[in-house]
């Protein structure tokens, strides 16, 4: 345990973030792992923890200020072993669903992009509202959806329930106030943006097929609260 301890002190800034980040990572994955492989869980369920368990790993590139340059170069190398997995079983836990579905490669593309935008015009915050909005909105929609979802809807052939969708709402207005709170206060725009960003993410979250909400939900959700922060702003 000392040397451990000896070992991290001699860390520069950059590697204790970089062994922060990765640690959790690997903490969910053993725990999906885990969970897969000595439980009755279902594969959704499997799923959904490593979605929003590894998603949050976003709270940690923003507390430590991890440059983007290493969330860009780790969203490359998890995209390409997603890409990898569909077709050789690297992820079979995680990617083992009962429809066509590129959601894990979407899923860390999103990140990249919104590390690589959002960290540039040092408002990271709004990349960070993004990918929890997926995170938890979209993850819980899908647990809750098919657990106590009752009422169907269908988008072009994928089949949702108001439940889900409500959940998406919700949870999406809370963390988006939760954030905008913290970084710019109790104003009467972190409120109506927070609603729209909500509604908007309900709306992307609908259209899912292939996947591509994993995509579309993070980037829609943190460029549309960061456009109407923009324009509001001034009043």
């Amino acid at each position: 345990m000392f040397n451990i301890f000896f070992s991290l002190e001699n860390l520069s800034p950059l590697s204790l973030q970089i062994t922060a980040a990765a640690a959790w990572v690997g903490l969910i994955i053993c725990i999906a792992w885990v969970v897969s492989h000595f439980t009755d869980s279902e594969t959704e369920i499997i799923r959904k923890i490593a979605h929003i368990g590894i998603g949050n790993v976003i709270l940690i590139a923003w507390w430590l200020d991890i440059p983007a340059y290493v969330g860009i170069t780790a969203s490359i190398f998890a995209s390409i072993i997603t890409l990898l997995s569909y077709k050789f079983p690297i992820l079979s836990g995680i990617n083992n669903i009962d429809r066509q579905s590129f959601g894990t490669f979407f899923y860390a593309v999103s990140i990249g992009i919104l590390l690589g935008v959002f960290w540039h015009l040092q408002q990271p915050q709004y990349g960070v509202l993004g990918i929890m909005t997926m995170t938890w909105g979209d993850g819980l929609a899908a647990l809750i959806g098919k657990r106590f979802g009752k009422h169907q809807y269908i988008v072009f052939g994928c089949q949702k329930s108001w439940e889900g969708s409500l959940t998406v709402t919700l949870i999406s207005y809370f963390i988006c106030v939760t954030i905008l709170l913290v970084t710019q206060g109790n104003i009467w725009q972190t409120w109506m943006i927070s609603l729209i960003v909500a509604v908007i993410a309900t709306i992307l979250e609908a259209f899912s097929f292939w996947g591509i909400d994993n995509l579309t939900v993070p980037i829609g959700s943190a460029t549309c609260a960061y456009l109407l922060n923009q324009l509001l702003s001034g009043y």
